[in-house]
């Protein structure tokens, strides 16, 4: 039946779908004063968690903070709705803690509706987009199932996994996006029209069972953290941890069922086509992957405060029902467990991120910006943090204002970004620390100092905010500079304690700070022999204690940083001949050749040019012959 269209408005900026991608993009245009429509599927699934019900964690930590710095929304809301929070890799360095947060689900979901609903020059809308328009290679508007056409300068697609979405559970396939809601149908064949490369994605979630039907005798609490940190720098009041979660163990009982039952894994079957995660496979998977181990880990996690279901990861299933079953009732305190959502995969439909330029615009069509899992990759703070770039780069392109664009060096979202855009990824793409060639530098306690500066010049950082931000590393550098300064009261006991910890003699007269650089020396501990220190906030405290004790490893990353970025600025002649550089690899000669960088940096985020022929670059710089 052919649907009747009708003009339904004109907009700057179309936002398409509504989830944790598409909310700070919405956000973020409209708060930079762009008259923003946002679309989503359902209005009910605004900010939805349709798998783990949880905020942050190794990496995705520093992501939430730095976005938080910049101005975005997810660490407020985080906050707003943390029932338990954990900083994990406590026993490492501070270059890689993370913090993870249990999240309400529901109230999450709650707390972003109503933050749209009330922003200015933001419009939410349920509604299906299922084309998109365009008139020379440029956005000029969206339409909607019903026939709604809206005109538009640019458009931002964060459909998430509901594109082409298709539920696999067992022998069992059927079109549907996560938990049980319509998927996206049409907007794939639109977007095949313009030329742009889509491909099959797969991800996948663990049942969700019943409290009351879990046995909780022999499990293993996990408690949160005595001390919180929360997610948002703005965030004042003191938190508490609200819900435990807990933890068991797969066996070789487990094991043996989904060995047994291999032969009816769609995963091992040939019924998913798509990619799935390395980095996050599903319990069929790691059985196979991991042979010699004989168990592997579960975390019982509570998905709100007014609700009994229970999310089970490092579960994630596409194996039939009765599988799941006997799977889940062979877990120790899961005996008797009732299951209120089956396990399943989803496969849904991407684009290639290497069409995108580093601020997330496609290369094929003007105005036309995507994020989160349409560029190719996984969960929800990396979409999150992609969103929030299209969306200031969408804005910034109507408002004539030049691109937004983080690198490597300025933090883990360049980083992301960098990743995506630049090598691309044949699988959902997972940040992780080890992903960071300037981890020292760009942790997540941080942030703020790194990148609140460009969210207060974006105009998406307060004035007061900022400022607060400019006091608390005055107030560092003062301390510092105090510690520098000030000689250590004597104290036999304490001085004996300190040489029997860290070994070496400590001398009448030793500075606090050279205290403070002995391993295992806290900033706390140095309270016995620092009788006239001033009471100072803790995140200032952590930032003393972190720039004195790495202060040498952060001097030698800075430079490092400074190097990178004096060699990006190397000017290439316009007339250099890369095909003649028989150093170079053909494919880097074919592609320098056709781009023509101005600089050694423009060349660096090229496709297909390698750091090691950036090196020959910079070879033939240096010798002259460039």
């Amino acid at each position: 039946m052919q649907i009747t269209r009708y003009q339904a408005g004109t907009y700057d900026i179309a936002v398409i779908g509504l989830g944790h991608a598409g909310i700070e993009a919405a956000l973020a245009c409209a708060r930079m004063g762009l008259r923003t429509i946002a679309f989503t599927i359902n209005l009910d699934s605004v900010g939805n968690m349709p798998c783990n019900p949880a905020i942050g964690g190794t990496a995705k930590g520093h992501l939430v903070r730095e976005l938080d710095a910049l101005g975005g929304e997810m660490g407020k809301a985080a906050d707003d709705c943390c029932i338990e929070y954990r900083m994990l890799n406590r026993g490492k360095g501070p270059a890689v803690y993370s913090l993870r947060g249990q999240i309400d689900r529901v109230k999450y979901r709650e707390r972003m509706k109503a933050t749209l609903e009330k922003t200015k020059n933001l419009y939410i809308v349920q509604a299906e987009v299922v084309e998109l328009l365009t008139e020379e290679e440029k956005v000029t508007g969206v339409v909607t199932r019903t026939g709604a056409t809206y005109g538009v300068k640019a458009a931002i697609i964060c459909t998430g996994t509901y594109l082409e979405g298709s539920i696999i559970i067992g022998e069992l396939s059927y079109e549907s996006g996560p938990d049980g809601l319509f998927p996206s149908k049409g907007l794939s064949a639109s977007l095949a029209k313009t030329g742009h490369t889509l491909r099959r994605f797969k991800t996948g979630t663990p049942p969700r069972i019943n409290r009351s039907t879990v046995d909780f005798t022999n499990l293993e609490v996990q408690t949160g953290d005595e001390d919180i940190e929360p997610f948002s720098f703005s965030t004042k009041e003191k938190k508490e941890n609200l819900a435990v979660c807990h933890l068991t163990y797969t066996n070789p009982t487990t094991h043996q069922i989904i060995r047994d039952n291999l032969h009816r894994s769609p995963l091992f079957s040939g019924n998913i086509k798509g990619i799935g995660p390395r980095y996050c496979p599903s319990i069929e998977d790691k059985v196979v992957r991991f042979a010699d181990k004989d168990r592997h880990q579960l975390f019982v996690e509570p998905m709100g405060l007014d609700t009994d279901e229970l999310y089970i990861q490092g579960f994630s299933s596409s194996m039939p029902e009765e599988v799941q079953l006997q799977m889940l009732h062979s877990v120790e305190g899961m005996e008797h467990a009732h299951v209120q959502r089956s396990a399943y995969a989803i496969e849904y439909d991407c684009v290639d991120p290497r069409e995108l330029y580093p601020t997330l615009e496609s290369k094929l069509i003007s105005g036309l910006y995507g994020a989160g899992q349409f560029n190719g990759s996984s969960g929800y703070e990396e979409a999150a943090v992609q969103g929030f770039v299209a969306g200031v780069n969408a804005a910034n392109k109507l408002l004539g204002r030049e691109p937004f664009v983080l690198m490597r060096e300025d933090g883990y979202i360049g980083t992301l970004i960098d990743d995506l855009t630049d090598k691309g990824t044949n699988e959902p793409y997972r940040m992780m620390t080890s992903r960071s060639e300037y981890r020292l530098i760009n942790r997540q306690d941080n942030a703020d100092q790194r990148l609140m500066g460009v969210g207060h010049d974006l105009g998406l950082v307060s004035d007061e905010t900022y400022s607060e931000m400019l006091q608390k590393y005055a107030l560092v550098e003062e301390e510092i500079l105090r510690l520098e300064k000030t000689g250590a009261r004597f104290d036999e006991d304490f001085f004996k304690a300190v040489e029997e910890k860290t070994g070496g003699n400590v001398h009448k007269g030793v500075k606090l700070a050279d205290l403070l650089r002995r391993p295992g020396v806290t900033y706390d501990e140095l309270a016995a022999v620092d009788p006239d220190r001033p009471t100072l906030p803790r995140d200032v405290t952590q930032e003393v204690e972190i720039a004195v004790k790495y202060e040498g490893y952060i001097k030698r990353e800075r430079e490092k940083v400074d190097k990178v970025k004096r060699l990006a600025k190397r000017i290439l002649p316009a007339d250099l001949d890369y095909m003649s550089m028989a150093t170079l690899r053909l494919e880097a000669r074919q592609k320098l050749a056709a781009a023509k960088p101005k600089t050694i940096g423009e060349a660096s985020r090229i496709s297909g040019v390698s750091p090691a022929d950036i090196s020959v670059l910079l070879l033939y710089t240096e010798q002259g012959k460039a």
